[in-house]
């Protein structure tokens, strides 16, 4: 794959000689990379130069990479890849928790970063209102949960919950198929654009994510449930 020219990231990274070595591969690599230093200036960062991709260590000074992540989730949409020089699943399972896109474990291997840096570019698309449901009066009720597609609100129990619109682009293809199952391969093609190739953990972000607004419990969802290896289903008497 050839780098596509300009294409920015943002490198936070407080190990200078570590984040120097990385930042002259990839713009060895027709990277554009610019560099931060500390946690607590990461999120302003982020957000102001909103690159096309954030290489994001998980422990800094100032606020940890972790807290990082989860500030500027709901205002960044560009792919987070996590450094961290700890092999451990639930550092993993936190990092993908707050949000991050990939997690890589330290030491960094050139070629294994570079790989994972283009197959996050890859298959992120740019989100896009989704052209298959008319814009007429849509609405769906189920108990106490409202999901209205002409004004893209939602309700639970009558008060409005507030989600982004790719939360609520899957919230609203879940419920419209309540109690059945909808499979990871269909969301993937629906609200991504491509096929689910295995790896891609932005559908389950979105569902960790819908899981906390709704009120369902993370460690055992009875609102919205995995079907292991196969995707997720609205359950619609719980609400």
């Amino acid at each position: 794959m050839t780098t596509i020219p300009n294409t920015h990231l943002l490198l936070i990274e407080d190990d200078l000689e570590l984040a120097q070595w990385i930042c002259d591969y990839l713009t060895e690599k027709s990277f554009t990379v610019s560099q931060c230093h500390r946690g607590d200036r990461a999120p302003e960062q982020i957000i102001g130069l909103n690159p096309d991709l954030v290489i994001l260590d998980g422990m800094l000074p100032g606020l940890d990479g972790l807290d990082v992540c989860k500030q500027v989730r709901s205002k960044y949409e560009g792919p987070i890849l996590m450094l961290t020089a700890r092999d451990e699943d639930m550092d993993e399972v936190l990092g993908l928790e707050m949000g991050a896109d990939d997690y890589l474990t330290k030491p960094v291997r050139a070629r294994v970063l570079l790989a994972r840096i283009r197959a996050l570019l890859r298959r992120h698309v740019p989100a896009t209102p989704a052209p298959d449901l008319p814009q007429s009066s849509e609405r769906v009720q189920i108990q106490g949960l409202q999901v209205d597609k002409s004004t893209r609100t939602v309700t639970l129990q009558g008060q409005a919950i507030e989600v982004s619109s790719k939360e609520f682009d899957l919230l609203w293809l879940l419920a419209k198929s309540a109690g059945e199952l909808v499979t990871r391969d269909y969301l993937t093609k629906s609200l991504r654009g491509f096929e689910y190739d295995g790896f891609d953990r932005s559908i389950d972000q979105r569902i960790s994510r819908l899981r906390k607004k709704l009120g369902d419990d993370p460690v055992s969802p009875f609102r919205i449930k995995t079907v292991w290896g196969q995707g997720y289903q609205l359950i619609r008497d719980a609400w």
